[in-house]
């Protein structure tokens, strides 16, 4: 786009006659400039996707490889906001201050969260080259202090090169009652879940209608699309027609599975000749060693795994269909990629609601079979467990968050009709995340601006792979790469990887214990061409070349921001620049607010107090946070004020006033004192007018992690997924407040109670 400061390059006389207007030049792409557009999977492994050896339904990403390239050594950061900040900017992430989810970041420089604006991303340099530039679905690269209608918007989207946004900015979200953002404000969905609604229909009707506009208003300028579906990460939610065709698919269980995608992918090609599948790791159960009952359960969310990834490609067709109905796909180059390996945050016995295992509150077998039936849909938050996240990285060690190639190694396909010759074939050489957008700009001809809004941009670290779009067979260009995450590290350089494990502080699902010294840690040394697997470690055979790889991981680690190691999950508190305090005014009209910002009441005596003008009819909610998984909300129905306390879905407290709230000025309060010697258990009160109306204990109240999916505190309705069911309205009703509210006050007393281990769980469980 044309600097507004640049010089006049005309004439300015005494008037209009001996005057000489000028215009700068409009930034154009040159001609022939192909559509880009990035497709981030979440959470799929590298054996999920049909062309990569799966038997779950892809055909149009299948396609896309058929027509295209398909990469069976491409690597990512073993984790999402790191692997989609490598993406967009071309950078490793800890350059991007990106090492790990933004909910975990530190004071230190590789570890902020903060992508600096000399990480150019490649919207901002696109745009600089005459493209239009879009985003939908996930982003969960903004800070989670600043996502909320009053914070900045600099690491918004539309803060860093995109045009125009619609999706959420966290980690996750509810399927059919998702935390929407268009551009830089909250919406509701258009639709609701009894009307058919889901959120990749959504993305993909927005990608249409973006596109669509762009055409209307300019029939040549070429666009970037970056679609990022909330498939498949968590909550596992599918329309139950796509669910259903899976029905039986998966009884067989994950051991036999497994093995018959490995042969798959011997024959097709997907791996080296003589790869080995490797072992069972034996924290995972042998599937013959489970009760029929977890049999049935198991296979059952794996059914809607697979529907949720198959509808999701349905989707992903609809897009290319429209683009193709325009006359554009041939020159239209597609880079589809998942963000890291298959997730194991479902733990052994998976979960219907992920509330429970945040808060450390057991589900039942009992539980689980009860809601077998409505997995997939708007009232279960559902994870598989995690023998199918083993089988799903098939043939490959370990998972999602660690820096076996089971956590790294991920799938990539480009097509480009005009541009790459239709039907090449597999590429094996070593590629990572940071190398697509270098490939991108090399391959359409882009410039990089030297700086971008007068801050200079820093080199790009990824290398281009363009060369194997006509080299099928040219040795790899990306000799070296580090691999760090969460205190686990690699280093792969010239056909060798060595790699460690190390625990998540507190984590210790295998047995380890990750409180032992970084130097105790044991090196593995592979010969990674031909054992992609990891199942033969040189280390013995050759410890000097293992000297050599972990001094070089070190030397990268000094070059690239990686230190101080650090396997800690929650690291402090991160300072917002909001001051303390105990008491909290609200106007309602506003937005929701995120848990990072919104008022921490767990465990804390606190009252809430709402000044009114109510009449006969007036009804809806004052105040609410949370959803049907767990939260409260205080609310007014029949002229009378109700409190609801939702314990993780697993049972709700109800208290009602024994009278009903006179007509006009009123002030409605609710007042919450914990226990002496057991916060989470207290007394509840209601009052109107200053007169307690209602009393009841509450035995047990939500200890660490109130809210899932962007369901955020709200005041003057309940946003996204309900408190309760009980509102009496349909699924996705907010219940706004009716009468006039001038303003709600919450005033907290005693320390807020943390739980780093619990919360570090969380934000793990969430990424």
């Amino acid at each position: 786009m044309p600097d507004s400061h640049t010089a006049f390059g005309g004439k300015i006389g005494r008037d209009w006659r001996e005057s000489r207007p000028w215009w700068p030049t409009p930034e154009r792409a040159r001609e022939g400039a192909p559509n880009v557009v990035y497709i981030v999977l979440d959470d799929v492994g590298y054996a999920q996707i049909g062309c990569y050896g799966s038997d779950i339904e892809t055909p149009n990403i299948d396609r896309l490889a058929q027509q295209g390239l398909q990469y069976t050594n491409f690597h990512t950061t073993a984790l999402c906001s790191p692997t989609r900040a490598c993406l967009l900017t071309g950078r490793n992430h800890h350059s991007n201050g990106m090492a790990t989810i933004i909910e975990l970041a530190s004071g230190f420089p590789g570890y902020t969260c903060q992508i600096p604006k000399s990480s150019a991303f490649v919207s901002e340099v696109l745009t600089r080259n005459g493209y239009a530039a879009y985003a939908v679905g996930k982003w969960h690269l903004t800070p989670a202090s600043e996502m909320h209608m009053g914070a900045p918007r600099d690491r918004w989207p539309l803060g860093r090169g995109f045009e125009r946004f619609y999706g959420f900015i966290g980690a996750e979200t509810h399927q059919y009652t998702p935390a929407l953002i268009y551009d830089n404000h909250e919406v509701d969905p258009p639709a609701t879940y009894e009307e058919g609604y889901h959120l990749t229909n959504d993305i993909t009707d927005k990608s249409i209608e973006f596109i669509r506009d762009l055409r209307a208003g300019d029939h040549e300028k070429p666009f970037f699309l970056y679609f990022a579906p909330g498939a498949c990460h968590a909550p596992h939610q599918a329309p139950k027609d796509w669910i259903e065709k899976y029905r039986g698919r998966f009884d067989e269980g994950w051991d036999s599975w497994r093995q018959r995608v490995y042969e798959r992918q011997q024959r097709e090609g997907i791996i080296p000749e003589g790869t080995q599948l490797s072992e069972r790791p034996h924290w995972v159960a042998a599937w013959d060693s489970l009760t029929d009952d977890e049999k049935t359960v198991y296979a059952r969310m794996m059914e809607v795994f697979a529907g949720f990834l198959s509808h999701t490609d349905d989707q992903i067709g609809r897009l290319l269909s429209f683009i193709d109905d325009l006359g554009e796909l041939e020159n239209t180059m597609v880079v589809l990629i998942s963000d890291n390996g298959a997730s194991a945050e479902g733990g052994p016995h998976g979960s219907v609601n992920e509330m429970r295992f945040f808060n450390a509150v057991p589900e039942s077998m009992d539980d689980n079979m009860a809601a077998l039936d409505e997995l997939g849909g708007p009232l279960h938050y559902n994870h598989y467990s995690w023998g199918w996240a083993w089988a799903g990285n098939s043939p490959l060690k370990r998972w999602k968050r660690e820096t076996h190639e089971g956590g790294v190694l991920d799938p990539m396909i480009v097509c480009w009709p005009k541009g790459i010759e239709p039907g090449g074939g597999v590429r094996r050489q070593f590629t990572h995340a940071i190398d697509i957008t270098p490939t991108v700009l090399e391959a359409i001809g882009a410039a990089k601006p030297a700086a971008i809004n007068g801050v200079a941009s820093e080199p790009m670290q990824g290398t281009s792979f363009a060369y194997t779009f006509t080299e099928p067979d040219a040795k790899g260009r990306h000799v070296t790469q580090y691999f760090e995450m969460m205190g686990s590290r690699g280093i792969y350089h010239d056909g060798w990887k060595a790699v460690t494990y190390h625990p998540i502080l507190g984590v210790q699902y295998d047995g380890t214990d990750g409180s032992k010294p970084f130097d105790e840690d044991v090196w593995e040394l592979y010969n990674i061409e031909k054992d992609i697997s990891e199942c033969n470690d040189l280390a013995d055979e050759n410890p000097k070349k293992l000297r050599d790889m972990i001094d070089r991981w070190w030397a990268e680690a000094g070059k690239y921001q990686v230190l101080p190691i650090d396997n800690r999950g929650m690291r402090g508190e991160i300072p917002t620049g909001a001051p303390k305090r105990e008491r909290f005014v609200y106007k309602p009209g506003g937005g929701s607010l995120p848990g990072a910002v919104a008022p921490n009441l767990k465990g804390r005596t606190h009252y809430i107090t709402a000044e009114c003008v109510v009449d006969a009819s007036s009804e809806g909610v004052l105040v609410a946070h949370g959803a049907y998984f767990g939260g409260y909300s205080l609310f007014v129905r029949d002229r009378k004020l109700h409190y609801v306390y939702n314990y993780v879905g697993v049972e709700e407290y109800w208290l009602s006033s024994e009278i009903e709230i006179p007509e006009g000025p009123v002030t409605l309060g609710f007042e919450y004192v914990a226990e002496e010697k057991q916060r989470f258990r207290g007394t509840a009160r209601l009052f109107i007018n200053g007169q307690q109306v209602g009393e009841r204990e509450l035995p047990r109240t939500i200890p660490i992690f109130i809210s899932l999916a962007g369901e955020g505190f709200c005041v003057g309705f309940d946003g996204g997924l309900p408190v309760t069911r009980e509102y009496g309205l349909s699924v996705a009703s907010p219940f706004r407040f009716s009468g006039e509210m001038r303003r709600l006050t919450i005033d907290v007393t005693g320390a807020a109670y943390r739980d780093a281990a619990a919360e570090e769980r969380v934000a793990m469980g969430t990424q």
